[in-house]
C-alpha cells in the first residue's frame, strides 16, 4: 500500500493493515494479557534481531526503555508520559484508553517496524533531484518577471491613489498642487527606488493588504487577518515585497513566501500568549538568564554562549522592513518592545550613553569576540546611526586590544575577531543597501583590521530564490565590493521543506557570492504550526539533497582559504564549484535552536505523544564552547509540533508526491553536522584566560 493511502487510513483500517503487513507484531499483541508481558515478548524479540538489523532494533529498544517513562519537556516545562508501545498493544488488541489518541502515532509505529523486514526505500534519484530543483521558479524566471511587472504597473496606480487620499502632506512623499496624473505617475514609478518610499507606503491592515494583492485574499483568510487586526497584531508588508507575490495564483509557487506574509490560524489564536522560546531571551536585570550570563538589562543584549553575543540598538533597527509570520521574536511584538513605529524608534539623547555601557560590557568579558547587531534588523538603523554603532564597536575594540598588553599569557581576554550585521533587508527592501551605507561598511572594515578583528560579515536571510530580485543582485554585489562576506540563514518552514526549494535556494545564492550559513528548524510551540517541519525532514534533506553540494575536508579547506583572500568572493565561488562539478555548496548546518542550550540536531526519539509528535532527547554540539549550564541540565527533550503523518498531508494539500519523502520515516536520530571551516574563530596569537565572566550559575 502506498505512504499516501496509509495517510488517510482510520484505526480499523490501520489495526487491519498491521495484521495483514506485520503479522508478528499482531500476533506477539494478543498472545500476551496486558501491556507489559507484550513489551517484554517485543523487547526479547529485538535482541535476537539485532544482530542483523542493528538500527531499527536500536531504536525500538529505545522506545521500550522510555515506555511508561515521565519526562519534562524543556520548551515548555511540562511534564510528558511518554508510552507508544503501551498505546500499541492496546490498539492491537481493543483496549485503546484514550479517545483523544491518534492515527498518527500508529502510522508512525507502522513504519517503524515495516523496516524490521530489511527493505530499506532507496533513496530519491540524482535525476529525480535535479528534476525537483529545476521545478522551482526564481526571481529570474520569465513567468516571475512578467508578474512583478503586472504587480508594480497596478501597485503604482494603487499608490497614486493612496498618496491622493492623504490629508496630510507632511511626508516629502507627496504631490504638489496640480499635477497631472502622468507626472504624478513618473514620480512614484522613480519613488519606487527608494526603499524609505517603501517602509513609508507599507500596507498595514487586511483590507490594504488584499487591496495591493488585487483582492485575490479568500474570504476565510481575510476573516482570519481581520481577527489578528482585533488582537492587536501588527500588519507591515511593502509594495516592493507584495509585488514577489503571485496574485493569479497559477503562474508559480509563491508559498515560501507568501507564509511569511499571511497568518496562520494558530499564530492569530496563540498571539498575546505566545512565550519565548528561546528562554534565555527573558531576562530579568541582576539575575542570570536561563543560559546562566549577567547581562547590562532586558532589551538590548542577547547572550546564550560565552564567545558571541547580539546586541539590539534603542534605534529603527528594532524594526525591520517586513512581519515575518514565523519570527522568533514574535513575543516582544505582543509587548511592542519590536515595532513599526518608526518615528517612536529614532534614537534619543540617552541611547548614546547606554550605548558606551554596552560595548564596555563587551570590552570587559573575558571571552566574547563576536559581535552581532541586530533587531529587528541592522540595516534600518540610518546610515548615521549605524555609523555610530560601528564606531563604538571600533573603539571597542581598541581598547580591549590595548587592555591586552599589560596581561600576561593566559590571562588574556578575547579579542573581538567577528562583527555581523543581520539583516532581511537584502530580501524586503534591498534598495536600502545604497553607496553611503557601502562607505560605511569599506572604512569601519578598514580601521577594525588594524585592531584584529578578521571576519566580517553581513548576515541576511532570503527564504525564496524568488526573493532574489535584480534588486537583490544589486545589493549583494555592493556588499560583497566593500569586502564583507554575505551569509544566509534559512528557516525551513513547510514551504521551504518541499523537495528541491533549499537546494534550488543554495544554488541561486552561490552563484551570487553569498555563503549558507544555518538552515533553522523552525521552533515548536503552537504558533508556529502551519509553518513547522518535522527534524525527520531536515534530516532526510540533508542526507538525500544536501549531499549533492557536500565539500570534502579538503575542499572546505581550500575553498575557506581561497575566500579569506579574494577579493570578489562570487567570482571565487562560481569557479570553485565548476571546478569541482558542485551544482551547490552545502556550507550550512541543520539545526534546531535548542532553548538555553544552543544549535543542536544531535537526537534520538525516545518516545511517540498521543498525537503522533516525536519525542526527541537531544543532546548539545560538542564542537563549540557552551556556558557550564549545559552540565547541570541533564537530559533535554523536546516534543515535536506536528507530528510526520500530519506534516505529510500538509504537503499533500501544497500539491507534493508523498511518496516522494517515503523516506522520512528513518529518520529517527541525527547527529550535528560539522561546522563549515570558514565560520571557525581564528585562532589567537595568544593564550586567553579559561575564567568566564558575567555569568552566575545558580544552584
Amino acid at each position: 500500500m502506498k505512504q499516501k493511502e496509509i495517510l488517510s487510513l482510520s484505526i480499523i483500517q490501520l489495526i487491519m493493515l498491521f495484521r495483514r503487513e506485520i503479522p508478528f507484531i499482531s500476533d506477539m499483541a494478543e498472545s500476551s494479557r496486558n501491556a507489559q508481558l507484550f513489551k517484554k515478548k517485543l523487547r526479547e524479540a529485538m535482541i535476537k534481531k539485532q544482530k542483523n538489523q542493528k538500527d531499527v532494533c536500536e531504536q525500538i529498544l529505545l522506545l521500550l526503555e522510555y515506555d511508561g517513562h515521565m519526562i519534562q519537556e524543556l520548551s515548555t516545562g511540562e511534564k510528558i508520559r511518554i508510552r507508544p508501545l503501551t498505546y500499541l498493544w492496546q490498539f492491537l488488541t481493543g483496549h485503546l484508553e484514550s479517545l483523544d489518541i491518534s492515527v498518527d502515532l500508529f502510522i508512525d509505529l507502522f513504519f517503524l517496524f515495516k523496516r524490521l523486514e530489511g527493505i530499506e526505500l532507496p533513496d530519491v534519484s540524482l535525476n529525480c533531484l535535479n528534476e525537483s530543483i529545476d521545478r522551482w521558479s526564481s526571481a529570474r524566471s520569465k513567468n516571475v518577471k512578467q508578474m512583478r511587472t503586472q504587480n508594480k504597473e497596478r501597485m503604482l496606480r494603487l499608490l497614486i491613489q493612496k498618496i491622493d487620499a492623504r490629508k496630510s502632506s507632511s511626508s516629502r512623499f507627496h504631490f504638489d498642487k496640480g499635477m497631472r496624473y502622468r507626472d504624478k505617475y513618473q514620480q512614484v514609478n522613480l519613488w519606487w527606488n527608494d526603499f524609505k518610499f517603501h517602509l513609508a507606503m507599507a500596507v498595514k491592515s487586511p483590507t490594504e493588504l488584499n487591496y495591493f494583492l488585487n483582492n485575490s485574499l479568500s474570504t476565510e483568510t481575510m476573516s482570519l487577518l481581520s481577527e489578528a487586526r482585533k488582537k492587536g497584531m501588527p500588519f507591515f508588508a511593502t509594495p516592493y515585497y507584495l509585488s514577489l507575490l503571485d496574485v493569479t495564483g497559477g503562474e508559480y509557487d509563491d508559498e515560501a513566501i507568501r507564509s511569511y506574509v499571511i497568518y496562520s490560524p494558530q499564530l492569530v489564536e496563540t498571539f498575546g500568549n505566545i512565550r519565548a522560546w528561546e528562554k534565555e531571551d527573558v531576562v530579568e536585570v541582576g539575575k542570570p538568564n536561563a543560559a546562566g550570563w549577567l547581562l547590562p538589562n532586558a532589551y538590548n543584549i542577547h547572550r546564550r554562549y560565552p564567545d558571541v553575543a547580539i546586541l539590539i540598538p534603542d534605534t529603527m533597527g528594532r524594526a525591520c522592513g517586513g512581519l515575518c509570520a514565523s519570527c522568533q521574536r514574535m513575543y516582544d511584538f505582543q509587548s511592542k518592545h519590536l515595532n513599526f513605529e518608526f518615528k517612536e524608534l529614532l534614537p534619543k539623547e540617552s541611547w548614546e550613553h547606554k550605548l558606551c555601557t554596552l560595548m564596555t560590557y563587551f570590552e570587559d568579558d573575558t571571552q566574547l569576540r563576536d559581535i552581532l547587531i541586530t533587531g529587528g534588523d541592522a540595516l534600518m538603523s540610518q546610515n548615521k546611526t549605524l555609523k555610530n554603532i560601528l564606531n563604538a564597536v571600533y573603539h571597542m575594540a581598541c581598547n580591549k586590544h590595548k587592555a591586552n598588553m599589560s596581561r600576561p599569557d593566559g590571562e588574556k581576554y578575547a579579542e573581538l575577531q567577528r562583527v555581523r550585521l543581520g539583516s532581511r533587508l537584502l530580501a524586503y527592501l534591498p534598495m536600502r543597501v545604497n553607496d553611503e551605507l557601502i562607505e560605511i561598511l569599506k572604512e569601519f572594515k578598514n580601521e577594525a583590521s588594524t585592531v584584529g578583528v578578521k571576519q566580517f560579515i553581513i548576515q541576511t536571510h532570503f527564504q525564496s530564490p524568488l526573493e532574489v530580485t535584480p534588486e537583490a543582485r544589486v545589493a549583494i554585489r555592493k556588499i560583497l565590493s566593500a569586502g564583507w562576506l554575505i551569509t544566509n540563514q534559512l528557516v525551513y518552514t513547510a514551504a521551504v521543506s518541499r523537495r528541491g526549494h533549499t537546494a534550488r535556494l543554495r544554488q541561486v545564492l552561490n552563484s551570487l557570492g553569498v555563503l549558507c550559513y544555518y538552515t533553522f528548524s523552525v521552533k515548536g510551540f503552537n504558533e508556529n504550526y502551519a509553518v513547522y517541519t518535522p527534524n525527520s525532514r531536515s534530516l532526510q534533506e540533508q542526507h538525500e539533497e544536501k549531499k549533492l553540494g557536500r565539500l570534502t575536508k579538503e575542499q572546505a579547506k581550500e575553498l575557506s582559504k581561497e575566500l579569506e583572500s579574494s577579493t570578489n568572493a562570487a567570482v571565487t565561488i562560481r569557479g570553485f564549484m565548476k571546478k569541482y562539478q558542485l551544482p551547490f555548496l552545502a556550507t550550512d548546518r541543520s539545526v534546531l535552536n535548542l532553548p538555553a542550550i544552543g544549535k543542536s540536531m544531535s537526537f534520538q526519539m525516545v518516545g511517540i505523544t498521543l498525537e503522533g509528535k516525536r519525542v526527541l532527547r537531544f543532546n548539545h554540539d560538542h564542537s563549540r564552547q557552551h556556558s557550564p549550564i549545559i552540565d547541570r541540565m541533564g537530559d533535554i527533550y523536546i516534543a515535536e509540533n506536528k507530528s510526520v503523518a500530519a506534516y505529510l498531508r500538509q504537503l499533500q494539500q501544497m500539491g507534493e508526491k508523498v511518496d516522494n519523502y517515503s523516506t522520512i520515516w528513518k529518520y529517527t536520530q541525527g547527529e550535528t553536522e560539522p561546522r563549515f571551516e570558514l565560520y571557525e574563530y581564528p585562532d589567537f596569537p595568544f593564550k586567553v584566560t579559561d575564567r568566564l565572566s558575567n555569568i552566575k550559575l545558580t544552584e
